[in-house]
């Protein structure tokens, strides 16, 4: 695989996250440059472990995680996209937070492509150690970028923001169950 090859597949994968931080960042209030960053290290960290998972796992379990696993992201991201649209103009609200719990279960609900992409590359021929390193960059830079520029959108959209962002998270989640089901 070149290098081309993989900044692009990199890029491809880090979508997902880049749309949930952006939609995260136009709820969360009081956002610092701090909260940015755990997003960008929660994603990109969940992005480099996740094909490093997959690539090990590699030819003994795609069938069983093919099987499942659009199915684990569109019930974890409908999940959050539905409490922050029943908890908009709540100013106590867990969802577009960064509490552990949250970023985890977004982490996990972004990156289960990242394990679908492990598993194909343990069938070619790719250093999985560059390969995970790039995509967890990529992915921890665009994130951080993502939740800076949803900041700046939520400060213009006010409370319309969160149930915008949990739509966009319900339909991020529909996106990837269409995909892999007529895929």
């Amino acid at each position: 695989m070149s290098n081309l090859e993989l900044i692009l597949i990199a890029l491809g994968l880090a979508m997902d996250a880049f749309a949930v931080s952006v939609s995260n960042g136009m709820v969360i209030s009081n956002l610092r440059l701090r909260d940015a960053l755990k997003f960008g290290v929660f994603f990109g960290a969940f992005q480099a472990l996740m094909p490093l998972i997959g690539w090990a796992a590699g030819r003994i379990f795609s069938d069983y995680i093919i099987a499942f696993d659009h199915w684990v992201a569109f019930a974890l991201l409908s999940y959050i996209g539905i409490k922050m649209i029943m908890e908009a103009g709540d100013e106590d609200s867990a969802s577009g937070s960064t509490c552990f719990r949250v970023l985890l279960m977004l982490a996990i609900a972004t990156s289960i492509d990242a394990l679908a992409a492990g598993i194909t590359f343990a069938f070619m021929t790719v250093n999985i150690w560059t390969s995970i390193a790039v995509i967890g960059l990529i992915t921890l830079v665009l994130s951080t970028a993502g939740v800076l520029l949803g900041k700046r959108i939520g400060e213009a959209l006010g409370k319309h923001a969160q149930i915008g962002g949990g739509v966009l998270l319900i339909l991020m989640g529909i996106k990837i169950l269409v995909e892999h089901m007529f895929a």
